[in-house]
């Protein structure tokens, strides 16, 4: 099988929303009146990433939806894609799963792929996404303002749990991983939530690299600093259980994978967000306040301050 081969078999779908797709130089785009063009691309590297023997399906839903969760942190509406994509070698049934995973969440967002590219060597799956976005409605992680809310969607850890026990630093049951690996393998990205919180939320971010780092962006950006409240983050039951432990302490935190959001609005938009999280069926929970100053300070249930040994993933570190 050909390389032109493997692009039209597996990775070619009609794009009516494109003015010209797949199969020529470059995909054309047109994006409505009044609205911008949101990019983002995501890198996914076997052994980084993702393990060797990765569930192709699993694995294909993965690249598109951490691709997905930076346009919600930016209020965007998904519409395209373009898949670069490294193989060690043409593998007709790793390909057709992988794509089934891709084209599924795909489908769920309304996101034509438009392009990319495919190349012989380790495995290496890339995507840039793009979106719509009203030019003055955009989310960023520079908008935050002292006294503002804090807050984050979903549960926290979870993903980073499930890879610790897949590392053999913590022994899960197998009821418990189970629970805990849908976070890691299949990540749901809140499109919904980031649109709804346009013209609502101050500032954005998804969390891929732990709440800390995550928070550190928009609180650098913003140029404030946050009081955060271990006690009031969400997580689930078996994570509760080994949040005692150091392991999970770190998952919470520090663990990324997580692929919610953060989010900061003024105090009167507090029943605001409680209306969007009841509308969407979404867990949304205060978790702070961002402050004057700079840093990020976390205080437990009793008022006392937690060390944070590790602020989050960073691939130079």
């Amino acid at each position: 099988m050909s390389e032109f081969d493997l692009i039209r078999r597996h990775f070619t779908r009609p794009t009516p929303g494109a003015l010209l797709g797949v199969g020529d130089d470059a995909a054309l785009l047109q994006v409505g009146s009044g609205r911008v063009l949101a990019v983002s691309s995501d890198m996914l590297v076997c052994g980084t990433h993702f393990f060797a023997d990765a569930d192709p399906r699993l694995l294909g839903h993965k690249t598109l939806a951490v691709n997905l969760s930076d346009l919600a942190a930016m209020g965007a509406v998904p519409r395209w894609a373009t898949l670069a994509l490294a193989l060690p070698s043409a593998d007709e049934a790793w390909l057709e799963q992988f794509s089934a995973g891709f084209f599924a969440l795909a489908s769920v967002y309304g996101v034509e792929l438009v392009g990319g590219d495919t190349t012989r060597g380790p495995l290496n799956l890339c995507v840039t996404i793009m979106g719509e976005v009203d030019a003055t409605q955009a989310l960023r992680r520079s908008g935050a303002q002292p006294g503002d809310e804090i807050w984050v969607s979903g549960k926290l850890g979870d993903a980073a749990l499930a890879l610790a026990h897949l590392q053999g630093h913590v022994a899960l049951s197998a009821d418990e991983f189970a629970a805990c690996a849908p976070a890691l393998h299949q990540p749901q990205p809140r499109v919904a939530l980031g649109l709804a919180l346009c013209g609502i939320a101050n500032s954005a971010i998804d969390i891929s690299d732990g709440l800390l780092a995550d928070l550190a962006h928009i609180l650098d950006a913003s140029q404030v600093g946050a009081e955060l409240d271990l006690s009031a983050i969400p997580v689930s039951a078996i994570m509760q259980v080994h949040l005692d432990r150091p392991t999970g302490f770190q998952c919470v935190l520090s663990g990324g994978d997580d692929y919610e959001l953060c989010f900061t609005v003024p105090v009167s938009r507090h029943a605001d967000v409680l209306c969007i999280g009841e509308q969407l069926d979404l867990p949304l929970t205060r978790i702070g306040s961002v402050v004057a100053g700079r840093g990020c300070i976390v205080r437990d249930a009793a008022g006392n301050l937690i060390n944070q040994e590790s602020s989050g993933y960073d691939h130079f570190r």
